[in-house]
């Protein structure tokens, strides 16, 4: 089954994909970072998004 790429967010918003546009987009705004902060946060911690949260000292990783 394929992403349905009209989707304003992840399917799975447990885990972040950097490869693809509309999560980096999503992950981004939701966050307040740049699509290299949240690059580098990923390379750093995993994919997990409540990994990337504290990571990046932000609140709701998957919440919400």
């Amino acid at each position: 089954m394929t992403d349905d790429m009209n989707d304003r967010g992840p399917r799975d918003r447990t885990r972040i994909n950097v490869n693809q546009a509309y999560e980096l987009r999503y992950w981004t705004r939701k966050f307040g970072v740049t699509s290299e902060e949240l690059k580098e946060a990923v390379t750093a911690v995993g994919v997990s998004a409540d990994a990337v949260a504290r990571r990046l000292g932000k609140d709701g990783g998957t919440a919400g």
